[in-house]
């Protein structure tokens, strides 16, 4: 069942890179929109609108958020759950008494490595399970779409540099990547039912791909020919982790090579029956991704 939109959003994280995709298409539904962000934040990226409110503060120091929750209809938070800010966020948020909350978390807390945000997003997790809100948890897969992001943007740039592309292991763990604005939308959309109040989701791309078939798709969209090297993904870590023992920054991190292999598909089934959640397949959401680069005609 639908609900109308609330009159007052409040968004932490705005000025990120899935806040930046978010904040105009919530300018579109709501009355107004409030970006809580530190006083030092580059806010030039964010749209100018007389219904576009900053409120300054800082996430770590309680009390700040509940004072701009003040009126709000709205709680969208998508600042990272894995930073130890989630006691204040939702302590506020409660303080507050904020009537509706959307969380976005991620679906990393499903690896199967000791990632070191694993723990504390899971923490996290409960306490807004627990918090007596009317919550909902949005868990996306890794998100592209822009030249912003830290994952596709770099793929592209490293195809397009070099003909020969190294790959730890075979390259036949599953991908599911997301296009940001399907979550931007799905972060939205959620709002508009009801039946998504106490629940969690996982929000990603149309279908699971291997990395060699995100390559491939990549490649062919730019139009260029790429040979796959593979290497033992083991000492490909190994060497690795020496050589970050070492106090030395690397482009790519062992921990980072251990995900690569390691399978990461998520059905979206209940997001689909719940909000009517229908993202974009991979190569869709790269040809917009490569239009935005500059890099198809």
């Amino acid at each position: 069942m639908a609900s109308r939109d609330p009159r007052r959003l409040l968004v932490t994280g705005a000025t990120g890179f899935l806040g930046r995709e978010l904040v105009p298409r919530a300018l579109e539904r709501f009355e107004s929109v409030v970006c809580f962000v530190r006083p030092s934040s580059d806010l030039s990226q964010l749209p100018r609108s007389g219904r576009l409110e900053f409120q300054f503060g800082d996430l770590a120091c309680p009390g700040e958020l509940a004072a701009a929750l003040a009126g709000v209809d709205t709680l969208l938070n998508l600042a990272s759950l894995g930073k130890g800010h989630a006691d204040v966020i939702v302590g506020d948020a409660v303080a507050a008494g904020v009537p509706r909350a959307v969380f976005v978390s991620t679906t990393a807390i499903f690896t199967k490595l000791n990632a070191p945000s694993k723990l504390e997003r899971m923490r996290a997790e409960e306490l807004i399970e627990g918090s007596g809100l009317n919550f909902t948890i949005l868990r996306p897969t890794m998100i592209y779409g822009r030249s912003r992001d830290r994952n596709m943007a770099r793929l592209v740039k490293t195809i397009r540099r070099y003909p020969v592309l190294p790959i730890p292991g075979w390259g036949k763990n599953l991908q599911q990547p997301v296009y940001v604005g399907d979550v931007a939308r799905a972060c939205l959309d959620v709002l508009h039912h009801s039946q998504t109040i106490g629940k969690a989701y996982s929000v990603s791309g149309a279908y699971p791909l291997t990395y060699r078939e995100v390559v491939r798709t990549v490649t062919g969209l730019l139009g260029v020919r790429t040979v796959l090297l593979p290497l033992p993904a083991g000492q490909v870590i190994h060497l690795l982790a020496l050589l970050e023992g070492m106090g030395l920054t690397l482009p790519i991190k062992a921990e980072q090579i251990k995900r690569l292999n390691e399978d990461k598909a998520f059905a979206y089934g209940d997001a689909r029956r719940d909000f009517g959640y229908a993202p974009r397949d991979f190569a869709g959401g790269m040809h917009l991704q490569l239009e935005e680069m500059g890099l198809l005609p």
